[in-house]
């Protein structure tokens, strides 16, 4: 690779104590980026402590603000910042917000914030480092507005794979099925979308992949961009939108994971990752339509004749979460409640883990199969007190995404 390193500025407290440290590198590595810690004296930690005015009595905490004052100053260059505290401390979880804000807030360096676990491994903390260097690497990239040409976009997800082909800023062509083999989805979802938009592979003149299976996908097949859902997500989002100009907070619940995203003029300015549990998931939402005998596609149409705050739920565990359900068709409850519940449950826990660790700026933006089942959408409106926007094609975020992103290649081939 001949790209110089990325300088990510890493400003935490723990890491090197929990053992979690080396795979911070290593993450880092693998994406060709560098870590490391500003240089900042005794005077400059204790001026900017004060000046913060936010208490913290741990030392690597004072540290860190020192560290970040010292960043938005221009004191000290770097070309992103990852901000780290161990999850189970509540002050470093305070600190670590309020950083991420001033520095988003105070420079245009992209920040991700990671609350980690001793169990936090080099792959848990890849697609925050591989989205963190992009958005370094490839600004002109991220804030390309329109496609040209024939191009194509697979998003090889946890659940389902999309595959979308584009001609001069139009979608053409559009595939869907389950992951079951990575290959085969995805071969079945291209030449679901090629059939549809008329075309041949030959047609097609730049070609991008994300998603879970995006390096299999890509590697295989020959793509021109293989990148990761963060970024990708991000700028489908707002294209689909038509908010690519302004402010913006794209939310993905998934299969598997959720994603949370602060844009502006189309690029990602902080982000989080992630779930607890899969009851903060597409997957728990599944599993209730199962439950109550209904296809995944019904479940908001029934949801939205319910009242969701007339059963108890909780899905911060799927396993708990299940037994709410059990219960509360045991006790008589609706199924059209028990749906608006669980969309709820889904909601809150998507709200207290995700989006605390971005700024939510309007218009708020529901993307992927999620946002298609309105009980969801209109649960999550509630809990933040805004109309949530749901673009047309929003289920195919990623692969149009992918898609838009691939147009950039044409000119270099």
């Amino acid at each position: 690779m001949t790209d110089q390193p990325v300088r990510i500025a890493q400003l935490s407290c723990g890491p090197e104590h929990s053992g979690v440290q080396k795979e911070i590198y290593d993450a880092a590595a693998a994406v060709n980026a560098e870590m490391f810690f500003p240089d900042v004296t005794l005077t400059d930690i204790r001026r900017s402590y004060d000046a913060f005015g936010l208490e913290a009595r741990s030392g690597d905490l004072k540290l860190a603000i020192g560290r970040a004052m010292a960043l938005v100053e221009g004191k000290v260059e770097a070309d992103a910042v990852f901000i780290a505290t161990c999850f189970r401390c509540a002050e470093a979880a305070i600190v670590r917000n309020e950083l991420r804000h001033y520095i988003h807030e105070h420079s245009d360096l992209p920040v991700v914030s990671y609350s980690f676990t001793e169990r936090t491994t080099s792959g848990t903390l890849l697609t925050r480092m591989e989205a963190l260097t992009t958005i370094a690497r490839r600004r002109a990239l991220l804030a390309r507005e329109e496609q040209k040409g024939t191009t194509m976009g697979v998003d090889s997800g946890s659940a389902t794979t999309k595959a979308v082909i584009m001609r001069d800023n139009e979608i053409i062509g559009t595939g869907w099925l389950p992951t079951t083999e990575v290959l085969n989805s995805a071969n079945g979802a291209i030449e679901a979308a090629l059939k549809e938009a008329g075309l041949e592979m030959a047609d097609i003149e730049a070609f991008g992949t994300t998603g879970y299976g995006r390096y299999l996908v890509g590697e295989k097949l020959g793509a021109d961009l293989i990148q990761e859902e963060l970024t990708v997500n991000s700028k489908g989002a707002v294209y689909l939108a038509d908010r690519q100009h302004g402010e913006a907070t794209v939310i993905d619940i998934g299969g598997m994971d959720n994603k949370a995203i602060s844009v502006q003029d189309g690029i990602p300015g902080t982000f989080t990752m992630g779930g607890i549990c899969a009851g903060a998931s597409g997957r728990f939402l599944e599993m209730t339509a199962k439950r109550i005998g209904v296809d995944i596609t019904e479940l908001g149409p029934i949801a939205m004749k319910g009242i969701s705050k007339t059963v108890p739920m909780n899905s911060y565990c799927i396993v708990f979460g299940t037994q709410s359900l059990v219960n509360a068709l045991a006790e008589g409850s609706s199924r059209e409640d028990v749906a608006a519940a669980a969309c709820r449950s889904v909601a809150e826990q998507v709200f207290e883990q995700q989006l605390q660790e971005v700024d939510i700026k309007e218009p708020v933006i529901m993307v992927g199969g999620t946002s298609l089942i309105e009980g969801l959408v209109h649960e999550m409106g509630d809990l933040l007190q805004t109309e949530i926007l749901v673009p047309h094609h929003s289920q195919y975020i990623g692969a149009v995404g992918s898609a838009l992103l691939a147009s950039g290649f044409i000119e270099e081939k």
